[in-house]
């Protein structure tokens, strides 16, 4: 104890250089603290985005071959799957049941490729929460033929509301078609992904498809939370496979679930309908891995800025070292061990770093707070990586242990030599160089 005040006043002594060099590694803290904190929540926002914008976290498709050879989609009966849904006893918010068209959206010579979901806007009310309106309101969709656009839709096609455009596209079995929709409301665009789709009422899309009104092509499962997701799989999926044919769940070599399926889809061959089981997290299998190189390049930034750092922290050391060598040789006169004297340097070091990261945490945790106090709006490009509209972060405890243990290991390492150059001078040479 008496090393660890001794080593307190001698940081009091010298507030300046203390302060400089504690701000330094408060610095690289800071930086390396809002990298781990944006990639800490960034799969969970593009997660939740994701099945809001996919109206789900499980996802279950009925694929059949054609004739041609061609994978059709629909889903003709669900009732084994909706009483495998049952007998698993999982928990969930809500089912959604969804038709899609891809085609082309013309108006006055204007045209654009898109996707139209088709939806059951009465049972889907929740979906009115996550569509955030810029003209006009859900009652239009009152009209079967309704559609709603997004606002870079609108303006690419120049149509407004109550505008009827004509859709070119192919039925559910390759013939091609056309409909006709009115522009119900316009959406605001959510950056990269708010252009994907457009929705219409689901009875109108199923007749486009040239399909039965109570078929569909994708059947939605949304769950409570995003982190239940493969534990409702695991529970969920024996029971399908005991009442449908279900492709296979096992991995590629890179581990995704989603190629595997469609690896099989290729290859196969099968009477019937095939049901494929997939979850947000196959999806989401890439931007996990952008998450870890995320990480591996904050990590080497902040090695790179630490190395830089310690190099300052070694250099000060040694100019300590100079300035206290008569005090150096004193108190080894007087009996203090070689140990002690590069203990004393030691704590020195190790306080200088505790303080630092504790400032760096601090001004992490008040800059995250301001900075998650911005609406960045939801017309962003940034849009997928927010939550509604907002930056979040999110430290995972072991990550901020990890991030202390190596700057103070750090800083401990760059401070050794000239505590250890200290600690084996002589007494009576110290006492004697002048400084």
């Amino acid at each position: 104890m008496k090393l660890i005040r001794l080593a307190l006043r001698n940081l009091l002594r010298q507030k300046r250089r203390s302060i400089l060099l504690g701000s330094a590694i408060a610095f690289g803290i800071l930086f390396i603290t809002l990298i781990n904190g944006f990639t800490g929540s960034f799969i969970e926002n593009v997660g939740e985005n994701f099945s809001n914008l996919m109206a789900g976290h499980i996802f279950i498709d009925g694929v059949e071959k054609s004739s041609s050879g061609k994978d059709l989609y629909l889903i003709d009966d669900d009732s084994r799957i909706m009483d495998a849904i049952e007998k698993s006893g999982i928990e969930y918010n809500f089912l959604t049941k969804r038709s899609e068209i891809r085609g082309t959206l013309l108006f006055e010579g204007n045209g654009i490729n898109q996707s139209i979901v088709g939806a059951d806007w009465e049972k889907e009310s929740y979906f009115k929460e996550r569509i955030i309106l810029k003209e006009g309101t859900f009652e239009n969709l009152s009209d079967p033929h309704g559609i709603i656009v997004s606002s870079k839709i609108a303006e690419r096609l120049n149509v407004q509301l109550g505008d009827h455009v004509i859709v070119k596209m192919q039925t559910y079995t390759g013939q091609q078609t056309a409909g006709d929709f009115t522009i119900a409301a316009i959406s605001i665009d959510t950056g990269l992904f708010g252009s994907i789709s457009c929705y219409a009422n689901i009875l109108y899309v199923n007749e486009l498809l040239n399909i039965g009104p109570d078929k569909y092509l994708t059947l939605g499962i949304y769950l409570n939370n995003l982190i239940d997701t493969d534990p409702v799989t695991a529970k969920l999926l024996p029971e399908l496979e005991k009442r449908i044919n279900l492709f296979s769940r096992e991995t590629t070599d890179d581990g995704n679930p989603f190629m595997a399926i469609l690896e099989q889809q290729e290859e196969e061959e099968w009477d019937g309908v095939k049901y494929r089981l997939t979850t947000i997290n196959d999806l989401l299998s890439e931007v996990e891995e952008i998450v870890r190189i995320l990480n591996i390049a904050g990590l080497i930034i902040m090695l790179v800025l630490f190395a830089i750092i310690m190099v300052g922290i070694t250099n000060t050391f040694r100019m300590v070292m100079f300035e206290r060598i008569q005090e150096i040789g004193t108190m080894r006169a007087v009996g203090m061990h070689r140990s002690e004297v590069r203990a004393l340097f030691l704590f020195e070091a190790f306080l200088l770093a505790i303080g630092g990261i504790i400032s760096g945490y601090i001004l992490s945790g008040i800059t995250m707070f301001i900075i998650s106090r911005v609406y960045w709006g939801v017309d962003t490009p940034l849009f997928m990586l927010l939550k509604n509209g907002y930056m979040t972060f999110r430290l995972a405890p072991l990550q901020i242990i990890l991030n202390f243990v190596i700057v103070t290991i750090l800083t401990l390492l760059a401070a050794f030599r000239p505590a250890d150059k200290a600690a084996k001078l002589e007494p009576a040479l110290a006492l004697s160089t002048e400084k």
